[in-house]
Parts: C-alpha cells; structure tokens; sequence
C-alpha cells in the first residue's frame, strides 16, 4: 500500500511540475501605444500639427532577461505610426538595464536632445494587487495598482510564471513579470505580444557605458533648472502645469 502511494504522489508532483514551467530567461515583445495627440497642449502650434499626426504613435521594444538583470530597449516603429523623426528619437534612444541581485538599475534616456545616462538604485513602487485577473501573451496575470512620481497612478498585470520582478521602462517590484501596463497620465500602454523563450544570447544584457553618469535626483534636479522658462507661456496655468508633468513623467519612467 505504501508503494502504491509513493508512486501515486511522485505521479502528481511530476503532473504540476510540468504543468507549471517557471520561465527566467526570455526575450518578451511589448507593443508600446502613445495617443500623441491628447498628450499635446491647445495652442495654435499643437492644434497645427495634429492634422498631419496619426492617432497614435506605435512601437514595439523588447525586455530581454537572464540571471535576475535583465536590458528594455526600441526595436521597431510600426508602419501605421506616422510622426515628425524629432518624435522618434527620444524613443529609439532610450535603455533600462537592472541587476535585481544588487538592485542597481542603469538607465539612457533622451532629453532636450541629450543623452544622458542614470546610475542609481532601483525605484521602490508602491504596489496594491488585486483579485482582477487577465491572459496576456499566453499568461494568467494578476491585476496591481502602483504610484509612482509621488501621485501617477499605474496599472499592471504580472505573471508569477516569470520569475524576474520586471517590467517596462522603470516599472517593477511585483512577484513576477509585468506583461500589461497602462499609464493614464501619459495615455501610454504596454501590452506583451510574446514571450520566446527560446534565445541564449545575453551577452546584450549589460549596462550603458558613459564618461559622465547621473543619479535620478541630480538629474531631475539638472532638467528642472534648465527648462524652468518652458512652461510659463500662455493664460492658461493648468495647461502650462499639465505640459510640465508631462514632460518630466516621460523624461523619468
């Protein structure tokens, strides 16, 4: 009797070790969705140029992980994207490196032009998760709501099946991947469209070198002075203040 249900229980735990493919390395594809145009203020200039914009702006990155550090990055504009090349470029610049083993992250990010490249310690994200649920990319997620920059609200669905506690750009601190991601604020979303876990290359996955690096405070401190003028134009003092946010918000997710 007791062989029979030795057999029985090794039977059952290889069953739900086979079901349950725990995945820590793997190169996710996220589409990236921007509508540009409700980013944009109301003057004259904005108003200008709306008409030869697309609705949205539409990218794909891909978040590549291996060993706990993982490396997001641009890969490819779609075709129904239709923006100036000015817009383009922050966006084609842009890398987020993490090591979650020393909890270090390294960042290249474009601004005014720049490229400037964070050094830092990795954000700590105020999570609530909730009992909402969701497939993406093959994945069960789980629903959490995070605040990020003191009051931006972010929405995310992660999966325990991916080990790393990633996400896109700077997002991250839950008991699993995020595969879906929604920023209201900046009328941006992040959906996985697949996971492949096939690849075995991580020599890319490595940090951003630069003779000058900056911590996220000393930088954000930097970009403040030298754009304080920006945003003061105009009568209308809560378009001028929703523009700087903005503006800061992208500069820093």
């Amino acid at each position: 009797m007791k062989t029979i249900l030795f057999f029985i229980t090794a039977l059952l735990f290889t069953m739900i070790s086979n079901a349950q493919q725990f995945v820590d390395k793997a190169v996710i594809e996220y589409e990236v969705n921007t509508n540009l145009k409700k980013m944009m203020g109301n003057d004259s200039w904005d108003e200008m140029i709306k008409d030869n914009l697309s609705d949205l702006k539409i990218s794909y990155f891909s978040y590549t992980f291996a060993d706990n550090k993982s490396l997001f990055k641009f890969d490819r504009w779609s075709p129904k994207t239709r923006i100036p090349k000015y817009q383009k470029e922050a966006d084609e610049e842009n890398s987020w490196y993490f090591d979650f083993n020393t909890g270090i992250m390294n960042m290249q990010k474009q601004i005014v032009g720049t490229n400037f490249v964070i050094a830092d310690s990795i954000p700590k994200i105020e999570w609530k998760i909730t009992n909402e649920n969701r497939e993406i990319a093959g994945y069960n997620c789980r629903k959490a709501v995070g605040k990020i920059m003191d009051d931006v609200y972010v929405f995310a669905f992660y999966t325990d099946d991916i080990t790393i506690s990633g996400g896109p750009c700077s997002i991250n601190g839950l008991p699993g991947m995020i595969l879906g991601l929604t920023v209201p604020r900046l009328h941006t979303s992040f959906v996985a469209t697949k996971v492949d876990v096939s690849f075995s290359d991580i020599s890319n996955i490595k940090p951003i070198t630069a003779k000058k690096t900056y911590d996220m405070m000393g930088l954000k401190s930097l970009i403040e002075e030298r754009t304080k003028d920006w945003f003061s134009y105009g009568e209308d003092k809560e378009e001028n203040k929703r523009q700087k946010n903005i503006f800061l918000w992208n500069a820093f997710l």
